[in-house]
């Protein structure tokens, strides 16, 4: 059989991820691939762990990309801090607060959860509340809930567990990138990025980085796989080494660190383009890019809403970078979907769980937050609901957010 080259379609990505990846991402990607231990590369990587500190806001030693989509991140955090029995704190309001449960439990701790309507988050004291009478070792929480579009506020939680002797691990995989995460002004002791979301690279990798606290856990569990051990390490034995070995965070600094020990083979070319793709946040400016994504939400927002549609969720505790719309009754919110994919080329997102068939999920992230991608969303979602049986504001949606636009910048107003 002939294959022809490969030839995607022209897509406007709107979803809460993956999301439209910068041309200049793209062009760092076909840069020619160096050795993993070549001081070219090694260089480069040096590279991400600084930018990776400026980007978590945080002065830890260890900052750097799991290799792996942003599941693994959360993974390879968990799997290295948590032991069987260990008890773990989760507070779940949506369906990656689930996922953090189902990691946990894997790896043989003693999970208890907080549960709270999908479409809220917890007051932070409720938390601390349940920290007190549980006393885990580890509470972790989800930062941003791409399911129902939710952030949950960590402030206050984090100072309370480091009072509590409690390690804050924390999932930013939706938020990093898109909102102020100040990890250690906020006490987090171990915090999981995505670069699929408001990084605008390709999944992949999943940056991370802890602090002294996780460390000195990763490092009472550390266990060299034979192959490459010192004949001291070779001798070592631990009871309670870390199980995963592709997950083993102990030897992935190793690797990472100035022993470069070797662990896997580096993804080089996303090394390349998770490079470039911190480069480009770091010369918006962090608080540029955060007062960008707020800016163009809130085109969306007015957009929808006066097109006639109803944003889910709590708007108190709205997370920046996805808006969720309410699915009007009587459409079929999956034929509108594939209308505006297939004649418009915009892809949104359904949900999950409860929310499946209740919800649409629009992403305003990294490279997709552009003002030309808010009307293209809004023009091919009303189009879409008018052929969909459905009566909006004709026209008043992208009328909406061109008023809005016709306002001083985001960084005018930001300043003003």
């Amino acid at each position: 059989m002939n294959y022809k080259q490969l030839q995607t379609p022209s897509r406007t990505i709107m979803t809460p991820g993956p999301v439209e990846v910068d041309p200049r991402v793209l062009q760092a990607m076909s840069t020619p691939i160096l050795g993993q231990f070549d001081p070219a590369f090694t260089n480069i990587m040096n590279e991400v762990m600084e930018m990776l500190r400026e980007l978590f806001q945080t002065k830890n030693k260890w900052a750097f990309p799991i290799d792996g989509t942003s599941r693994s991140g959360n993974e390879a955090l968990l799997a290295s801090v948590i032991e069987p029995g260990d008890k773990v704190l989760v507070p779940i309001f949506g369906r990656f607060g689930h996922l953090l449960v189902e990691i946990c439990e894997r790896y043989g701790a003693e999970v208890y959860t907080l549960k709270t309507e999908w479409g809220s988050v917890f007051e932070q004291q409720v938390i601390i509340d349940k920290m007190k009478e549980v006393q885990p070792k580890i509470v972790a929480v989800v930062h941003g809930e791409t399911s129902t579009g939710c952030m949950q506020g960590l402030d206050i939680l984090g100072k309370a567990c480091r009072e509590q002797d409690v390690l804050l691990i924390v999932d930013a995989v939706a938020s990093i990138g898109g909102v102020n995460i100040p990890v250690d002004e906020w006490y987090i002791d171990g915090i999981i990025g995505g670069t699929q979301k408001c990084l605008s690279v390709p999944a992949g990798m999943a940056p991370i980085t802890y602090n002294d606290r996780v460390e000195s856990v990763i490092q009472g569990r550390k266990k060299v796989e034979y192959g490459i051990a010192t004949e001291e390490e070779f001798g070592s034995k631990r009871a309670n080494m870390i199980r995963s070995n592709y997950f083993d965070i102990a030897m992935i600094q190793d690797y990472w660190g100035p022993r470069r020990l070797n662990h896997h083979t580096e993804a080089t070319s996303m090394i390349y383009a998770l490079r470039e793709g911190l480069r480009l946040v770091l010369e918006e400016g962090l608080e540029e890019r955060f007062a960008r994504h707020s800016y163009h939400e809130a085109a969306l927002m007015k957009g929808l809403e006066a097109m006639g549609l109803t944003i889910y969720g709590d708007p108190a505790c709205k997370l920046t970078p996805v808006t969720c719309v309410v699915i009007p009754d009587g459409v079929d919110g999956e034929k509108v979907r594939k209308l505006m994919l297939e004649q418009f080329g915009v892809e949104i997102a359904s949900s999950f769980g409860p929310l499946q068939e209740k919800i649409w999920r629009i992403g305003t992230m990294g490279y997709s937050c552009r003002k030309e991608n808010i009307l293209k969303v809004l023009q091919a979602l009303e189009a879409a609901l008018i052929r969909n049986g459905f009566e909006p504001k004709r026209g008043e949606g992208v009328q909406a957010a061109l008023d809005y636009y016709d306002v001083p910048s985001y960084v005018l107003i930001k300043e003003a």
